[in-house]
């Protein structure tokens, strides 16, 4: 048996199998007494029904009439109203219990423009007896025909109980595609839940159901009705999708970002560490080296105690070419030395000072080593040749190197103290 139901539509994606009906037949518009089951409509006196007041709950409005049964005490207000009014109690059994073999056709389509996909949830077959002899199953997804029975005993719960005072049944179908394989790999998912709440059966929230009227004419022209309060089952269908397929731009999009976010979760590492923590000083010295230039030893502040001034020391001495060239000095020869200006503020600088200047042949930009020579007893004479070679310039690094072999027109006797040149002092740049 299939389902057919004539009741109106009681919303988008929705349908409502009754299971059980209250009927109260030919209502017209009249007087008569409220039901007894109203508190507001009880009554001893006719000062108890004052004329024009609506009754809270009830069926219409009070009459001003007080209204008994025989000889008892207590009645009921006269109303003007649909009459006779609703009497009827709850049903306890289910008119319809066989209506957990009734189907229906649930028809599904999905479409995903930005991918020019679509498909629907029943197969695609020549098969005109496909749809009469197949049942929705977990072997048989594509059929779209389910037994109401079924689906209520997938929710975990019982058709002939949830048809004596109704229910609300969630259908849910889910898409779920990756449109990088084949779509026959896109198949619908489908999952089923009660979703209104299961209390007891003699509670007043359990339960389903809603009045509805059917009107009519008599041959005098008359209008009445036949009130109906349902019971049944209503079934909402929800149906979800999404759909993926590779694209390399929002791959390279969210690889950046992560990357971003990485070299931004860094600074703020360091940020806490270096600031907050009771241990920062520990790694701000681990962090960073801090690199200081020494002075000038003390030794080369008195140039009397090495016997003469520089500049009698040097008008003996013959001339080094600090521009290129061949140096014609003792002992050295063949030597390239570049004169930067670099070189030339650094001997001006150095000049102005209160201590003796350290005797600088060649000032070269790269990463070398200020050397700081005392002027130590010539013993012995220097070598050969001892200028540091030249290395291409760096940005914003600068060092200078002190040649030994400048010190022959600065150092008097043309001797070195060995013992003296082991205790250097050098700086790293």
């Amino acid at each position: 048996m299939s389902l057919n139901s004539s009741l109106a539509p009681q919303g988008e994606n929705v349908f409502f199998v009754v299971t059980n009906l209250i009927v109260t037949a030919n209502q017209r518009q009249e007087t008569c007494a409220e039901s007894e089951s109203i508190p507001d409509a009880w009554c001893y006196t006719d000062s108890d029904c004052p004329p024009g007041e609506p009754v809270v709950a009830g069926n219409g409005v009070k009459t001003g009439r007080c209204l008994r049964v025989g000889s008892m005490q207590r009645g009921t207000c006269e109303v003007f109203a649909w009459c006779p009014v609703e009497t009827k109690p709850r049903p306890v059994k289910p008119l319809l219990g066989k209506a957990e073999d009734f189907t229906v056709y649930i028809k599904n389509f999905i479409r995903f423009p930005k991918f020019n996909f679509s498909k629907t949830n029943v197969l695609d077959t020549n098969d005109r007896a496909f749809l009469k002899s197949c049942r929705f199953g977990p072997k048989n997804p594509y059929c779209p025909i389910f037994r109401l029975g079924s689906v209520v005993s997938w929710t975990g719960s019982n058709f002939q109980e949830i048809a004596v005072q109704g229910g609300v049944i969630g259908i849910q179908i889910e898409w779920d595609c990756d449109l990088d394989k084949a779509p026959s790999e896109c198949n619908p998912h489908y999952s089923f839940s009660r979703l209104d709440n299961k209390f007891s059966e003699n509670s007043i929230s359990s339960g389903y159901n809603f009045r509805f009227a059917k009107y009519y004419r008599d041959a005098a022209g008359v209008e009445f009705r036949t009130l109906m309060k349902a019971y049944g089952i209503r079934f909402d269908v929800m149906v979800n999708g999404k759909a993926g397929k590779f694209s390399l731009i929002p791959t390279v999009v969210n690889i950046g970002s992560g990357v971003a976010l990485m070299g931004a979760g860094a600074f703020v590492c360091d940020l806490v560490l270096i600031y907050f923590i009771k241990k920062r000083h520990f790694y701000r010295d681990k962090k960073y080296e801090e690199v200081r230039i020494l002075r000038v030893l003390q030794g080369l502040a008195e140039p009397s105690q090495q016997g003469g001034t520089p500049e009698a020391e040097e008008a003996g001495q013959p001339e080094a070419h600090l521009r290129g060239g061949t140096r014609k000095g003792k002992g050295c020869a063949g030597q390239q030395h570049l004169q930067t200006p670099r070189a030339t503020w650094l001997q001006g600088r150095m000049s102005r000072t209160q201590e003796s200047p350290p005797t600088l042949d060649c000032v070269e930009r790269g990463r070398f080593s200020l050397v700081f020579l005392p002027r130590p007893q010539m013993t012995t004479r220097p070598p050969a040749c001892c200028a540091l070679p030249a290395v291409p310039p760096f940005p914003q690094a600068y060092s200078a190197a002190a040649s030994l072999s400048s010190l022959s027109g600065h150092l008097g006797k043309g001797e070195v103290n060995v013992e003296q040149l082991q205790n250097l002092q050098t700086v790293d740049a």
